[in-house]
């Protein structure tokens, strides 16, 4: 079907049309996106772009969390997970071998990831890390390490007194395979002055993932939505990450982080509804032309909306997702790990295939994703160029 007969708002139209034609759209069109009445409308358009690029695929991983502290220097009033230095004893930090018998409770040769994150704990930098990754990979040899976020690796800069440059290639050196794209909440200063005051900016965080990249690591990337920010504010953040991906390639997927208020400074606004989750699906989708994948983070969403959402551009689910703390601790009823079976059974109903992935996209088992589609890329990247088996990518 012609996603142009779904459209209803006539200022759409154009939009429409534009992404028909392969061409990138602008800040002005994103905005149309972001603020139309029309969700059938952008979401056809999205369902488009996302099955040129994808087909009927949506990817799956078989992971774990593992957060070895939540002292944090920082005090974010968005934030529901941290527990301030001055009260630091109602807090945990996991010595190293604290945090492997952590990550052992639940990993076998099946599990392929392990996502690390914590607080901002000027105890616990880079050596901690660098020990830390090395003791994982020399237990579980197998399993890559999706780790450290732009603003905690800014932060091991500062408080070791070190280059970031040699923080990154440390925590490479011992193990780091790739990095998550927490921190960068919404770029927008007028929002991150009342959401996360204390954090690395906006333009720090783009500066540190532009280094990353440069040395051959591969991240994601996000967006905070549903507190204070404007459609205006999550256009142009999602433009600034574009531009970002122009200049590097390394950006491997955009999440969508639904914003959850509970025990936090911001309890009093209500949680996202569907309709601004599918909504900002869509507009990423749309956006951000040369991000391979879009994914519908269901310990956020939920499952039916990370459902529907694979109708509005999101091709992928994350994973099993095993002891997720930071949404739980802001009311999020998930986070305890989801069964594959279920995961594979949501992705089905969905009408979409699903496909077993490791941390780089590579598919593992016996799915066959093969059926001519085409995945976004940056041909100038030196990133996209290298072998797609280094490790450090």
């Amino acid at each position: 079907m012609d996603p142009l007969n779904l459209v209803t708002d006539p200022a759409l139209r154009p939009v429409g049309e534009t992404v028909l034609a392969g061409r990138r759209l602008g800040r002005d069109e994103g905005i149309v996106l972001a603020t139309t009445t029309d969700l059938v409308g952008v979401g056809a358009l999205a369902n488009h772009v996302r099955e040129r690029f994808h087909g009927d695929r949506t990817y799956y991983n078989i992971n774990r969390h593992l957060n070895p502290t939540n002292v944090c220097a920082a005090t974010c009033a968005l934030c529901a997970f941290a527990v301030p230095l001055s009260r630091r004893g109602e807090g945990w930090e996991w010595s190293v071998e604290e945090a492997v018998e952590r990550a052992a409770r639940d990993v076998d040769e099946t599990v392929s990831e392990l996502h690390i994150v914590g607080g901002l704990n000027p105890s616990m930098t880079t050596a901690y890390y660098e020990r830390l990754f090395r003791e994982l990979k020399a237990r579980f040899p197998w399993i890559q390490l999706k780790a450290m976020t732009m603003v905690e690796l800014d932060f091991f800069a500062r408080v070791d007194r070190i280059p970031l440059e040699e923080v990154i290639a440390r925590l490479r050196d011992a193990g780091l395979d790739s990095c998550p794209g927490g921190g960068a909440e919404i770029f927008a200063e007028r929002a991150r002055r009342k959401i996360c005051n204390h954090k690395t900016d906006g333009n720090r965080w783009l500066e540190v993932a532009r280094t990353v990249h440069g040395m051959g690591i591969r991240t994601n990337c996000t967006m905070l939505y549903g507190h204070v920010e404007t459609p205006e504010e999550r256009v142009d953040h999602l433009l600034a990450l574009r531009g970002l991906q122009d200049e590097t390639g390394g950006f491997q997927c955009f999440i969508p982080l639904a914003f959850h208020p509970a025990n936090t400074a911001f309890s009093h606004l209500p949680p996202t509804g569907g309709r601004l989750d599918l909504q900002t699906v869509a507009l990423a989708r749309l956006l951000l032309d040369t991000i391979p994948h879009v994914k519908a983070y269901w310990i956020m969403v939920g499952e039916k909306i990370a459902q529907v959402a694979q109708h509005f551009g999101a091709d992928d689910l994350d994973g099993t997702v095993v002891d997720e703390r930071i949404t739980r601790a802001a009311g999020g009823t998930a986070g305890r790990g989801m069964p594959r079976s279920r995961l594979e059974a949501l992705i089905r109903e969905a009408g979409r295939t699903p496909v077993l992935r490791d941390t780089l996209y590579r598919p593992l088992g016996e799915e066959d994703p093969g059926d001519g589609a085409t995945v976004p890329a940056s041909p100038t990247s030196a990133i996209s160029r290298g072998a797609s088996t280094d490790r450090r990518q």
